[in-house]
């Protein structure tokens, strides 16, 4: 990568060493370069998925859904669960808070022969959803914990489960070794952690300190690491000093799915290439927004990409009036019309690499249900509204 293009912090970083990384092993999918793509509501469907696979190998998770609304045959959320005729391994994240449904949930997907990889997800900050006790409040209480992996270990069989997990609820509050150790335990494929607490939502830099202590923690099956892998080379730094197996990609592939390319050269041994122009960009825009009309007709497919635009032409010269543009636009004609005025050469800015995109929230004091902490060890499922479908970790 020219050398503009590297931040400060990644200058440095060589790439990998012939044998220095291995592929993650999970259950019987083995995992080249060990990179899972995280899954995030609303973005990671199936258009997406197949844009950021055409750059690069590793592991691609579907948008989440959830256990209670699958069971009851909920139509919205078997959409969410449709992967494309061509995606192997078919990758799934579950997110549910009582054991049975979460039991019978598995038991459909993996029934139905639609998955080859359950991710459960216990990481979700959102506010509306840990007062009523699910999401990132349910690892502080590691009865409950326990109850629902084991539900979705044991329904499984031979499909592997893995679960995502934050450091806690605040830093006083704080459960990832725990439930590291718990998944271990319970016959899970993998553990992962985004290294933040539920109070810092989104913000500052994650604590990859937390990782290590998890991987020192965590001792027979991989571990992997989320936050801040916004350059090729930090996926590099974070496994280096943390000794994690692999890492987790989420808000740093947003309007830069080429992102995976450049994890693909770095562990194998190359350095990463320059960003693509504009023009370039373009192309893959104008990829990205066809894929999501034929999966889900022209009208919502092009207000689907809308968000998606914002985040690969951040940085741009005259990107707001760009994103303005777009935003008025019905179907692919408009689109092609609105990008049909950028200059094709304009360098990819080096200023936005490392700028946030997706989530970016402030911190939060963590809503919980009255009582909650009077007693860790309860083991009581919360109710059905503790499911929310737009939550993610």
């Amino acid at each position: 990568m020219d050398p503009i293009y590297r931040s400060t912090i990644n200058r440095d970083v060589p790439p990998a060493r012939p044998g220095e990384f291995q592929p993650v092993g999970i259950g019987p999918l083995r995992v080249w370069p060990p990179v899972v793509l995280a899954p995030m509501a609303g973005v990671t469907n199936y258009p997406f998925r197949s844009i950021c696979r055409r750059f690069g190998a590793g592991l691609y998770v579907s948008e989440m859904i959830t256990a209670r609304p699958l069971v009851e045959g909920n139509r919205k959320t078997l959409r969410l669960a449709d992967f494309g005729p061509d995606e192997h391994p078919r990758s799934l994240q579950l997110y549910g808070v009582d054991p049975h449904y979460v039991g019978r949930a598995v038991e459909r997907l993996v029934g139905e022969g639609a998955v080859d990889h359950i991710d459960m997800n216990f990481g979700c900050p959102v506010r509306k959803v840990t007062r009523k006790g699910g999401g990132a409040a349910i690892p502080i209480k590691p009865r409950l914990l326990r109850n629902i992996v084991r539900a979705a270990v044991r329904a499984a069989g031979t499909v592997p489960v893995t679960i995502k997990f934050r450091m806690g609820i605040d830093d006083h509050l704080l459960s990832s070794p725990q439930a590291g150790i718990i998944g271990e335990e319970e016959g899970c494929a993998a553990v992962a952690l985004h290294a933040r607490t539920a109070a810092q939502l989104y913000d500052g830099e994650a604590r990859w300190e937390a990782i290590a202590e998890l991987k020192h923690a965590v001792r027979s099956i991989p571990v992997l690491g989320n936050g801040d892998i916004w350059e090729a080379e930090d996926a590099l730094r974070m496994m280096r000093q943390t000794g994690c197996d692999g890492v987790v990609v989420g808000r740093g592939c947003l309007g830069r799915p080429w992102l995976f390319r450049d994890l693909a050269d770095v562990f194998d041994g190359r350095a990463p290439r320059d960003p693509p122009r504009l023009g370039e960009v373009v192309e893959v825009m104008l990829e990205h927004a066809g894929r999501l009309v034929a999966w889900a007709g022209e009208r919502h497919g092009v207000q689907m990409f809308r968000r998606h635009a914002t985040w690969y032409t951040k940085g741009f010269r005259g990107s707001g009036q760009l994103r303005r543009r777009i935003m008025m636009v019905g179907d692919l004609d408009g689109l092609r019309a609105a990008l049909a005025e950028i200059d094709p050469e304009e360098r990819f800015p080096p200023s936005a690499m490392r700028v946030p995109r997706g989530k970016t929230a402030g911190r939060q004091k963590v809503a919980l249900p009255d009582g909650y902490l009077d007693d860790l060890q309860d083991e009581t499922p919360p109710g059905a509204d503790a499911e929310d479908p737009g939550s993610g970790g």
